[in-house]
């Protein structure tokens, strides 16, 4: 009887690691267990699994997630009109919606309760497609990180609107500013963090007032 490992069974089934321990935990797939405790899969175990078409979730399978940056955006109802306009989507495209998280936290903030917890049912296989309304909502920085783990994990990323939404511009300033301020924080000490902190947002005051200034000479 040939045992392959974790990894090696999971790309035989074209699924990541993860899928498996949660089908080992539904009682779908049983690994042997070496002496060590390390999981090895019996390849009759795969080729079954293989005969069966493989244990394939349904197309129409998806997950909304929505994120706004501030207690004082949800608290304006930002958050919650956002859940419904990804209903609403996924209810116009035929979807069926397994499940929704959302966060309140920067785009910066990698630690987001909501965003482990798609990234955890991607990674069972439990959907298909991950609706967002625009990249910024998923991550700031390392949305192409995020899509290339998701598309390993079998899972694609669907972002529903062509035009970010009208706060969007704040939420970049505000994380701007963070970046700024942690910088130049260790660099220069509290106090000078705050002095270029103030700094730059009177750069960014008068960009803007710059840029009101040319609209209205157009």
């Amino acid at each position: 009887m040939e045992l392959l490992s974790i990894g090696e069974a999971a790309r035989k089934l074209g699924v990541h690691p993860n899928r498996l321990r949660a089908w080992e935990k539904q009682g779908l797939i049983k690994p042997v267990r070496l002496p060590s405790g390390q999981r090895r899969y019996p390849t009759e175990e795969i080729n079954r699994i293989l005969g069966m078409g493989g244990m394939k979730t349904e197309s129409d399978a998806v997950v909304i997630y929505a994120r706004v940056s501030t207690k004082k955006q949800a608290d304006a109802g930002n958050l919650e009109r956002q859940i419904q306009r990804l209903r609403t989507y996924a209810r116009e495209k035929g979807y069926r919606i397994v499940a929704e998280y959302s966060d309140i936290a920067s785009g910066l903030n990698q630690n987001r309760r909501g965003l482990e917890r798609v990234l955890k049912s991607a990674e069972r296989g439990e959907f298909k497609k991950l609706l967002i309304e625009y990249p910024d909502r998923l991550a700031r920085f390392s949305y192409a990180y995020l899509e290339r783990h998701l598309r390993y994990c079998g899972v694609q990323i669907e972002t529903t609107s062509e035009k970010e939404a009208e706060d969007a511009h704040t939420e970049l300033v505000q994380d701007l500013l963070a970046i700024v301020t942690s910088f130049s924080a260790r660099l220069y000490g509290a106090r000078g963090g705050k002095k270029v902190r103030q700094g730059f947002r009177e750069l960014i005051a008068e960009v803007v007032r710059d840029e009101e200034a040319e609209k209205g000479i157009d």
